[in-house]
């Protein structure tokens, strides 16, 4: 039985939860991945809130198990996220968010809630995590060169006029495929989920090749899906190229979008995840909880900023959005493979910026950078220090 004072709060912590989840799926997560597709013309705004908040449920069901754990139950050393920790950690992190909403600064949602949970945490007694420090350091650093160096590479692909775009946006979807083909699904079984690659290439004995160390099956299934990808975006390109290149761009949108449930679900729930066995719920069941917050948050406040970023998208043009979203789903990709929490809005930021030094730096402005970076920053210490002075003030007051 859970006595009545930690029933309350968890009944506040799973508000808190819930609030997060909410603004999670009506900002950044639910509004980035179809806005382009919308700029583009490829798809309505209330079309795309719909398909963006099915797609966010279904990546935060079927991949957001890793980001969930690792915020729970890695961040800090011992077990320290009790029930009070957890509640302070989400009241924090979440009235930032609100804060920033609706005051219109740029709360980064990832930094808020890492920073929450590692204060609290420390604050009760828990030690650092340097390694999986060392590892979210270096992923929130890389993440700006990497994703907008390769946005930077494929803009120029794309405008390169040598390469026919006929010929460049399919070798595109071939690389997608690849991707798309080697993506792990917990619902798949296996320790940290099986890709759908390793599924094709369990029907046969397994090869290792001697000098990649990589399983034949597997390089077969994912050439596979190579060609396919390729062949069906080469052939909606010969029909109609500026249609075909929509196409893809919505394509993308979705699979951002489900990178985006399975990345950022963790972010709303992770802090329960050590209060589970208390109320003996499973984590799956959390992680549909989670989901349909994204849900109903996409729903109902996505459309609105999906409406204002698609203005923003807009002057890009297809080719630089392609370029953006393809990192994007990439990183995105990697943070749950390792567990890591990571901003959605850092994601498609670098990338968009990428793209832009491409076409000679067009509406790249260094003062928006360097001010966005300062918000990032300040997103994390602002969470961190709020959260460990106050969990360490109610500590003394009980």
């Amino acid at each position: 039985m859970v006595a009545g004072s930690t029933l309350a709060t968890l009944v506040v912590a799973a508000l808190a939860s819930l609030f997060m989840s909410w603004s999670i799926g009506a900002g950044s997560s639910g509004s980035t991945p179809f806005a382009p597709a919308v700029g583009a013309n490829a798809i309505s705004v209330m079309r795309a809130g719909f398909i963006v908040g099915v797609l966010g449920l279904s990546g935060a069901i079927l991949q957001g198990a890793n980001v969930t754990e690792a915020v729970g139950t890695e961040l800090v050393v011992g077990s320290v996220l009790t029930a009070t920790a957890s509640t302070v950690a989400l009241l924090v992190a979440a009235a930032l968010v609100a804060i920033g909403v609706f005051a219109g600064y740029p709360i980064a949602t990832a930094f808020t809630v890492t920073g929450a949970v590692v204060g609290v945490g420390l604050a009760n007694g828990g030690g650092p995590a340097i390694a999986k420090y060392q590892q979210i350091v270096s992923l929130w650093v890389l993440t700006p060169f990497v994703g907008g160096g390769i946005a930077y590479g494929t803009a120029r692909l794309l405008r390169n006029e040598s390469i026919p775009e006929r010929t460049a946006v399919p070798v595109l979807g071939g690389v997608v495929g690849l991707l798309i083909a080697n993506i792990r699904f917990a619902a798949l079984g296996g320790d940290g989920g099986r890709s759908l690659a390793e599924v094709g290439a369990a029907a046969t004995p397994p090869i290792v090749l001697p000098v990649l160390d990589i399983d034949l099956g597997v390089a077969l299934v994912s050439g596979l899906f190579v060609a396919v990808a390729a062949a069906l975006v080469r052939r909606e390109m010969n029909a109609d190229q500026a249609r075909g290149q929509r196409r893809f761009l919505l394509v993308l949108g979705g699979l951002v979008a489900f990178s985006a449930g399975g990345s950022q679900v963790g972010l709303a729930i992770g802090p329960l995840v050590p209060l589970l066995d208390a109320v003996a719920v499973p984590l799956p069941a959390l992680l549909v909880g989670g989901g349909l917050g994204l849900l109903v948050g996409s729903w109902t406040g996505a459309p609105r900023m999906i409406k204002a970023l698609s203005q923003d998208y807009s002057s890009l043009g297809p080719r630089r959005s392609i370029a953006a979203m393809i990192p994007s789903f990439a990183i995105a990709q990697a943070a749950v493979a390792l567990g890591i929490p990571v901003s959605f809005n850092e994601i498609i930021v670098s990338a968009i910026i990428g793209s832009g030094y491409a076409a000679g730096g067009a509406g790249v402005s260094r003062e928006k950078m360097a001010k966005t970076a300062l918000a990032w920053i300040g997103s994390l210490v602002l969470a961190f220090g709020v959260a460990y002075a106050t969990f360490a003030g109610l500590d003394a007051l009980l």
